[in-house]
């Protein structure tokens, strides 16, 4: 039996879920601002039990590495590092990007795949987005990137096909495109350990593990943290 621990936390949505032999079996999510340090705890502990699993039962814990929020990326990857250590099991990283995709992909129209270009878009402040580009096989086309929007954005993958875009980022986007019949939108659309189910079992089965010493979550961009203002100077 193949238990993995998945923890999503890249973005306002604190995502946690346990599969057995690539099966979903229980999952918990919440996208209530600030909830992660304060949820991720419990919500592990829920995932874990509901089964009639014990912590000792585990084969390796899943995380989501970025890029994406400063704060949620450093609470999952300190939390699924924390438990490697303990338990002495396997931590496997995973591109939040590529799992974003591969969820497009069960959501995107069976009739419109073929051809088919998909740029899940974090948000990274004003018309600034992070994003890739894969195929309706899941390869990367385009690497992770952080981009600023305009109207001339995506336009190689708009003139070769159906591109589709989900995600917090995307949402900004649709008025940049207007008239766009090859444009699809998946809305609602969120990061959740849902879509990193079969690429963390493909990685467990390939032995793709992280280095559990080195491995840091892929923050993209500097932490720039707000300077104190100090009255009257």
């Amino acid at each position: 039996m193949t238990s993995i621990l998945l923890l999503e936390t890249s973005t306002r949505v604190c995502s946690v879920g346990l599969s057995i032999d690539n099966r979903l079996v229980s999952i918990r999510e919440t996208s209530e601002s600030q909830s992660h340090s304060e949820l991720i705890t419990s919500f592990i502990e829920e995932v874990v039990s509901e089964p009639g699993l014990a912590f000792t039962d585990l084969s390796a814990v899943a995380v989501s590495m970025g890029p994406g929020s400063y704060t949620g990326l450093r609470i999952g990857v300190s939390t699924a590092k924390g438990i490697c250590y303990a338990l002495d099991i396997p931590l496997i990283a995973i591109d939040t990007l590529k799992a974003m995709a591969f969820g497009m992909l069960q959501k995107a129209d069976p009739k419109l795949r073929h051809n088919s270009f998909f740029c899940p878009m974090i948000d990274a402040r004003r018309m600034e987005v992070y994003t890739a580009v894969f195929d309706d096989q899941i390869q990367t086309l385009e690497p992770t990137h952080a981009l600023i929007l305009s109207p001339e954005s995506l336009k190689r993958w708009f003139d070769a096909g159906q591109v589709w875009i989900a995600g917090d980022g995307a949402d900004k986007c649709l008025d940049l495109w207007p008239g766009k019949t090859n444009l699809n939108h998946i809305k609602p659309f969120v990061p959740s350990v849902q879509w990193m189910t079969d690429l963390a079992y493909q990685q467990f089965k390939q032995q793709q593990f992280a280095d559990l010493a080195y491995s840091e979550p892929f923050y993209l961009k500097d932490f720039i943290a707000g300077v104190p203002r100090v009255k009257g100077l």
